[in-house]
């Protein structure tokens, strides 16, 4: 199992990785996808590391207590009581996941058009940034 197949498994509690990649893309989906969610994470003092992701170079990480700071309290709240972990915990795996996802959906080194943004494509875009496997929902 991968590092994003064991983090969203985490973050997915009960429901497992499926829950945890609906979990995630509640998470971006609030913030205003691709776009929203790199320009939450820029305001909240984390534009380095964000930038780190988009390039072409080392991705730069970030801690739990980062993200908990930077993302909206009440959503990491809902998402650790669905993963039955604590809330550090669960900002501690969404630290890790970011990273990732953002350089997943940013191949080329920089943001894609709105309309191109991976989470269009719902599940499918999502589990394409995460690089997990699965199979979405019938």
């Amino acid at each position: 199992m991968g590092l994003m197949d064991e983090i969203t498994t985490k973050l997915g509690g009960q429901q497992g990785q499926e829950g945890g990649i609906a979990s995630l893309q509640k998470m971006m989906n609030s913030s205003g996808g691709l776009h929203g969610l790199t320009q939450k994470l820029q305001q909240g003092g984390l534009g380095k590391q964000v930038q780190s992701w988009i390039g072409s170079g080392q991705n730069q990480q970030v801690s739990g207590e980062q993200v908990h700071q930077a993302m909206d309290p009440q959503q990491m709240q809902q998402m650790s009581q669905q993963s039955g972990m604590s809330d550090e915990e669960t900002c501690d795996c969404v630290a890790q996941a970011l990273p990732h996802m953002v350089n997943n959906a940013t191949p080329q080194g920089q943001m894609p058009a709105p309309e191109q943004d991976p989470l269009s494509k719902g599940i499918s875009g999502l589990r394409q940034m995460l690089k997990v496997k699965g199979s979405d929902p019938l």
